[in-house]
């Protein structure tokens, strides 16, 4: 059974935010297609990976309109966006780890609201912060046996790496400081979310 509570308060079910939130998901979608196309399947696995933790609170209420805030999803679609648009390769790492934080955020709340694990904001703000240093390693990892067995030439330089895990550390400060004022913001708002018929209460 979901539960709420300060972090659980903030999966909505709001027309507005439903519908800013769906139309997120429709442009990662879209992605998804574009890259399956173009041959990208990293990006279009990723991309779908967002779509799906997107969709989790609709699928568990059976409503379309029990969504997480989209200034939430926004964030981890930010990669995509600036994928598209960044013309510097910086903005491109920062807006991709903030993604990271995002979906680490995403995955914090969804585990607190259906499964028996209960997280307090304070908490789901540090296991940002270390999910995102995390997948910078892991995916620093991954990279380094590509290069090494099938010589895919992805680790430019050390010294890039190393750049790397500074913007993946920032942008884990960054969004545990942003969320933590965000679940302060939201901590006194009621919010509704759909009963088991369907209504909302």
């Amino acid at each position: 059974m979901a539960r709420t509570g300060k972090l659980g308060s903030i999966v909505e079910d709001a027309s507005l935010n439903a519908l800013l939130s769906w139309f997120l998901v429709g442009f990662v979608l879209v992605v998804v297609g574009e890259s399956l196309l173009g041959g990208d399947l990293l990006w279009a696995l990723f991309a779908t990976g967002v779509a799906a933790l997107a969709l989790v609170p609709a699928i568990s209420y059976r409503n379309p309109r029990a969504m997480l805030p989209w200034e939430v999803l926004l964030l981890a679609v930010l990669p995509m966006v600036g994928r598209a648009f960044a013309t510097l390769p910086v903005t491109g790492e920062l807006a991709t780890y903030l993604s990271v934080a995002a979906l680490a955020l995403i995955v914090a709340v969804e585990l607190h609201v259906f499964t028996p694990v209960e997280m307090t904001h304070g908490f789901a703000v540090l296991f940002v912060i270390i999910a995102t240093m995390a997948t910078a390693g892991v995916w620093a990892v991954t990279r380094w046996v590509a290069d090494l067995y099938l010589n895919t030439g992805f680790l430019v330089s050390e010294e890039a790496l190393m750049w790397e895990f500074v913007w993946s550390t920032a942008a884990g400060v960054l969004a545990g400081v942003v969320f933590d004022l965000y679940f302060r913001r939201r901590a006194p708002i009621e919010v509704h979310k759909p009963d088991d018929s369907g209504g909302v209460r």
